[in-house]
């Protein structure tokens, strides 16, 4: 069943974000995605740090594969979200954690349609563990990124929601609006000191824990946002960039300022949570893998084999975007 959802995934069809959203920025956006990455690094021990220090960039920049991958790969963009609140006004009781539970409770097709996030996030720590333990360095580096990409996914509210892109058509575009234009703006600014990573006794309760912080702060953004639209004039909420070659029409700087101070450092907190869990993820992995040593992989570089395959994907990710974008035009 093909149930990929663009609107989640913001990152993956730049040209419907374009289109459709009142903001042209990137597509817990690819800029959020990077630092994230990046800063989890320096959450790592010393037997861990070398190996991801001497990749850091390559851990950064395949921080966004998973948003490119969303729109070409089958069943890949329920991995980005849970609509948690489709499960009731008590979802988070009602739900169970373990997949097999939820399976039988609701059935694949409705936790498929309404995301899977949690639990994905669970099975590429499986992958990562298993990763460890069989010493392949391409493999750790490459689930490493990805699994903080779904771990910054869970801490992104409008993930957890869905009205993930606004309640009333007044809100459409809130959800890059939040989670990609304020931290171009104003991630520089941030403090990503989380401390050190700490093992995790239950990794999968953790992804849950996640998304339940995440999704209590829907209401405030939907407050905070209509509450802005209504005591700021109209023409002052959207101004124009040049992006390139284009013209797009953007949040005011003014209005983003407003936006972002009245969320009250809410998107600088959720992003230190990523960094902080990115880190105890990656970390956890390793001790339940027995600890490998890490020291003999630092100088090893990443394979010409992995090298050419994520460049074949990435120019078929790009062409099944050109084609879905002709197919469905806005």
């Amino acid at each position: 069943m093909n149930i990929v959802r663009t609107h989640h995934c913001p990152g993956i069809l730049l040209l419907l974000l374009l289109v459709v959203l009142p903001g042209s920025v990137r597509p817990f956006g690819f800029h959020a995605h990077r630092i994230i990455n990046r800063m989890a690094v320096f959450t790592l021990p010393p037997e861990m740090i070398g190996l991801y220090k001497q990749h850091i960039e390559f851990l950064s920049e395949r921080s966004i594969d998973p948003d490119r991958m969303a729109h070409a790969v089958e069943g890949e963009a329920p991995r980005h979200y849970i609509d948690i609140d489709h499960y009731g006004d008590d979802p988070f009781t009602l739900m169970p954690r373990q997949w097999d539970e939820a399976l039988e409770l609701y059935g694949e097709d409705t936790l498929v349609t309404y995301g899977v996030l949690p639990w994905h996030i669970h099975v590429m720590m499986q992958r990562l563990t298993r990763a460890f333990r069989e010493r392949n360095t391409d493999r750790i580096l490459l689930l490493s990124a990805h699994l903080g990409h779904y771990i910054a996914d869970a801490c992104t509210p409008l993930h957890t929601t869905k009205d993930y892109n606004g309640r009333y058509p007044s809100q459409r575009g809130i959800h890059a609006f939040w989670e990609s234009r304020l931290p171009e703006l104003y991630a520089h600014d941030y403090d990503y000191l989380a401390g050190r990573a700490e093992y995790l006794p239950d990794p999968l309760e953790t992804a849950w824990a996640l998304v339940e912080i995440s999704h209590l702060k829907v209401d405030t953004i939907y407050q905070v946002f209509d509450s802005l639209l209504t005591s700021f004039p109209a023409d002052q909420v959207y101004s124009h960039e040049l992006r390139g070659q284009s013209v797009n029409r953007v949040y005011s700087p003014v209005f983003s300022e407003a936006f972002h101070q009245s969320l009250n450092g809410m998107v600088e907190r959720q992003m230190r949570l990523a960094v902080r869990t990115t880190g105890d993820f990656w970390f956890t992995a390793w001790v339940n893998a027995g600890q490998p040593e890490l020291e003999p992989m630092e100088e090893r570089a990443i394979s010409s084999r992995l090298l050419r395959r994520i460049k074949n994907d990435l120019r078929r990710w790009e062409k099944a975007g050109e084609s879905k974008s002709r197919e469905k035009p806005l």
